[in-house]
């Protein structure tokens, strides 16, 4: 299942997404943590120093050997520079598992805290002002495009805050999308947006309640949520000490908080895989980026990169 972390900035989204990528891993579930979010902390989440989450690979770096990976074969691509993070899978296209071994993972994937994580990037200095960050995260929709999850396997991705996955069809990438919300007007503004977007295109939002003191903030949250609100973590003594630089071993998490933690797996156990509509939509989008700018900046029609009668799944790996 590929899951995916959204909500406002500070609402706790990548503390949730951490915790969430270790308790399934902690099961033994196969699993990739990806930092897709432009400010890069999913590794420290995760109990990397400073100095060993800044020297960790970055994908948004690689993107031309990413594209030349995933090109593989398939006769619809003229290179590897025709590609972009829209780009679908077609007969031909190299496709990745979540644990087969490939050289875009031995190259830029990186155990972190126990968990098998993939980075953007940072925005360097040497973009400001003349580079955008939905170029880095390409990387992120390219791969999610070529992945081909099994049973009980689990992609975790921290996504860019607010509503700028929408930038791109990165955000029908996911079977079930957590929106993490703090009971805040700003942070249910924010809730209001992303699934008055997402809800045009069939994308599973459930809402995570954080920093939550007392019933009333509860209330709060049901009020503006309503059924959407799956489930809800407090002020934790654990994720404290983590932000203080003394992590703890997962069994000294809250009960409370491990609770919250089952009700997000159970939820995305309990959603049903649609690669029909995931190849369909990873269509769509590619070609309104064909359209809106990927033809002129390539040079080609785009739209002849699909391959009418591909379905991503399962049946698509060759083992």
């Amino acid at each position: 299942m590929k899951i995916a972390l959204v909500g406002k900035g500070g609402s706790g989204k990548t503390t949730l997404a951490a915790l969430l990528a270790r308790h399934l891993a902690g099961s033994g579930a196969p699993l990739l943590a990806v930092d897709a979010d432009i400010n890069q902390h999913l590794a420290a989440a995760l109990g990397a120093a400073e100095d060993e989450a800044v020297l960790l690979p970055a994908l948004g770096d690689h993107l031309a050997d990413i594209k030349e990976h995933l090109r593989g074969s398939n006769p619809r691509i003229s290179s590897a520079a025709a590609m972009v993070k829209t780009t679908p899978p077609g007969r031909g296209s190299r496709l990745l598992s979540i644990t087969g071994a490939n050289p875009i993972y031995d190259a830029l994937v990186r155990e972190v805290g126990g968990i098998r994580l993939a980075v953007t990037g940072p925005f360097a200095t040497e973009d400001l002002g003349v580079a955008c960050y939905h170029s880095k995260v390409g990387a992120v929709e390219l791969l999610l495009n070529h992945l081909v999850d099994g049973p009980g396997e689990y992609v975790v991705v921290d996504m860019t805050a607010g509503a700028d996955s929408f930038a791109s069809g990165l955000f029908t990438r996911f079977d079930a999308t957590f929106l993490v919300c703090e009971p805040t007007l700003r942070s249910v503004g924010v809730y209001r947006q992303y699934v008055g977007y997402a809800r045009d295109f069939g994308v599973r939002v459930y809402v995570v309640g954080n920093k939550v003191d007392d019933e009333s903030d509860v209330d709060f949250l049901r009020e503006h949520a309503g059924d959407d609100l799956l489930t809800w973590v407090g002020r934790s003594a654990y994720v404290k000490a983590a932000e203080r630089g003394r992590p703890q071993p997962l069994s000294a998490l809250e009960i409370a908080t491990r609770d919250a933690l089952d009700a997000m797996r159970k939820a995305v156990d309990a959603c049903a895989k649609d690669w029909a509509t995931y190849t369909r939509q990873a269509v769509e989008f590619h070609l309104r980026n064909a359209t809106a700018w990927a033809n002129d900046k390539v040079g080609e029609d785009l739209a002849d990169q699909v391959d009418p009668d591909f379905v991503l799944g399962p049946q698509t790996l060759v083992h």
